[in-house]
This record gives structure tokens, sequence and C-alpha cells, in this order.
């Protein structure tokens, strides 16, 4: 099964970059950039990530990113995420990244951009990846600064396949994001948003009538709620689940406890995810291989949920061919 797995052309629909920040590289980039570190070795950093929910894992994510100071920085970021993902069978990778984050560290957007561009390209010719790229706003922030960054994104909206919405889900309704979301309608631009991961179920539904969402990310806890889950069955919106994720941040004790069967035999659209691998336990691969163990899925199980994720990527039509018909001599 673990062959199967990995030669299984894997589309990745919830990612944040900033989250596949491996520990080694964290070193490496705070040297380049001279910035010291809270912990003395790769083993130190590690055992910080065994985290009670998702403030404690945010605290810690937004420390790990000091050191992405440069283009090259953030090249270096998503290539290093890339080649690994690469050799485990994803065939697209579609990554969130975080501007307010770096914006409030005094790292301009251009800085950002250039860096995620320039190994999106590199990707491309030297993997065959295609990627896509979301900007997500923080919900924990107020969301008149998330409307001024949109606008300042100006010169980079064409390179936006999305725009998300993510980080501290309790207390920060999706109502709150109604007009920024809105402009980015206006725009052309697809929205998706965190729903239903920490916050109930009444934050997906929020998400889809008040920011006008294609795909809801993570949406676990829709089923408390059984005309949501038939709302979300009947329109087939997608459900970008992140196992691993959903275990470390306590959303579930055990993976076997995980709602994912449950997700399925209710007729929702699923895919998997790794969310941030760095901290999670690991990449997209990995995440496939803990539910094959947990669940004990068949092939067609697999098959029917790495569908699943090409149909709903971000890509132009030809590339979405090109990846069923991976996927059908997988």
């Amino acid at each position: 099964m673990r062959d199967f797995l990995t030669r299984l052309p894997k589309a990745e629909l919830h990612l944040h970059i900033e989250g596949s920040l491996e520990p080694e590289l964290m070193f490496a980039l705070a040297e380049r950039n001279g910035i010291a570190l809270p912990y003395a070795t790769v083993e130190d950093v590690r055992a910080a990530y065994d985290f009670s929910d998702l403030q404690s894992f945010l605290d810690l994510y937004y420390q790990g990113m000091s050191v992405l100071q440069t283009a090259q920085d953030f090249h270096d970021l998503a290539m290093d995420y890339f080649r690994r993902a690469h050799a485990e069978g994803v065939v697209h990778v579609e990554m969130h990244f975080d501007p307010q984050a770096h914006l409030a560290r005094g790292i301009e957007l251009q800085v950002v951009m250039e860096g995620l561009s320039l190994a999106r390209r590199e990707a491309a010719r030297e993997l065959g990846l295609s990627t896509a790229l979301i900007m997500a706003f923080l919900r924990d922030r107020d969301a008149d600064e998330a409307l001024k960054v949109l606008e300042e994104a100006a010169p980079y909206w064409e390179m936006l396949d999305a725009v998300g919405l993510d980080s501290a889900e309790q207390g920060n309704p999706p109502e709150k994001f109604a007009e920024v979301f809105e402009r980015a309608r206006c725009l052309g631009i697809p929205r998706v948003a965190h729903a239903g991961e920490e916050g109930p179920p009444a934050y997906i539904r929020g998400a889809l009538d008040h920011l006008g969402v294609c795909r809801i990310d993570h949406g676990v806890r829709c089923l408390e709620d059984p005309e949501l889950v038939a709302r979300l069955r009947d329109e087939q919106t997608v459900l970008t689940v992140c196992p691993l994720s959903n275990v470390r941040l306590k959303v579930v004790e055990r993976l076997e406890d995980h709602p994912l069967p449950r997700l399925l035999a209710e007729g929702l659209n699923v895919t998997l995810n790794s969310d941030d691998p760095a901290y999670f336990g690991g990449g997209m691969l990995e995440n496939f291989l803990a539910c094959q163990r947990a669940f004990g899925w068949d092939e067609a199980t697999f098959r029917r949920l790495a569908g699943n994720a090409i149909e709903a990527a971000f890509v132009d039509e030809a590339r979405r061919d090109e990846l069923r018909r991976l996927l059908a001599e997988a």
C-alpha cells in the first residue's frame, strides 16, 4: 500500500507554506540572517511541537517565521517543501501564505511574492509540479487591515488563485470579513476559508453565506449540524481535511477517532491535506499512510480522495486533464 500511495498523484489544496518550515531550514536561515533562536538544537525545536490547541501552535508558528527575511528565504522555504512533496508523489500544491504576519514584522509584500513566484517557476520547470497561491487573511486581526492588504496587493492580483481566511478561529466569525471577500469577488478572485476546525458549524455556514467560498478548509465539525451536512452534500462543497493536524491540535485525541470515515459515508466532497507539515507530523504521504493505518481504506477510497482534489484544484483544464490521466494510470 505504501508503494501505491507514493505513486498515487496527489494534489494538495490546504498547505500553509510558512508551516512547512522544517527545523533544519529554520536554523540555516537564522544563521544566514543573524537571528537568535530560543532553541539550542533542532531536537529542542521538535520537542516544542507538543501543542495543546490551535493557539499554542500559532504562537510557535509566528515565532518560527521570524527567520524569513529576504526573497531568497521565501524561495528556499517553498522549494524545500516542493522537493519533499514531489518525492512523495504530489503533483500539485496550493499554498496559503500570510502577508499580514510578514508586513507586521517589516517584510514587504514584494519580498514575499518575489520569492514564492521564483520558486513556483522553478518547481514547474524542474519538478513538473504545478502550484497555486492563496493569500490568506488573519482572522484574529482587524478586517480593515485585511482589506488594506488586499488593495495593496493590486500589482499581484493576477498571480493570486484565491484569497483565504486562517489563524485563530474562536471568536472570529467569517461575517467579520464579508466586505473583504466581497471585494475579492468583485475582482474575480476565488475565495476559501478555514471554518469548523475549532469553531462551530455556524462558522461553516457563515463562510458559505457571507464570504461566498468555494471550499471549506477543515470543516470537520459540520457533522454536529445535520442540515449543514445535507447542504454540503447537495452542493458538493469541497472540504480540505487535514488528519494529522487535527490530532496534533487536539481536535481529536487519536486519528482512529477522526470523523473522516463518517464524512465519506455522508457523501461529502473530502480531500486529504497536510496543513502545516513541519509541525504536525508529516506531509501528504504520511497523512495518506496514517489514514490507511487508522481506517483500513482500500485503493479505491484513496483514488476517490485524490480525484476529489484534482477536480477542485485551481488549475486550467489542460492541466486538470493531465492530472486525471496520471490518476487513471496510477
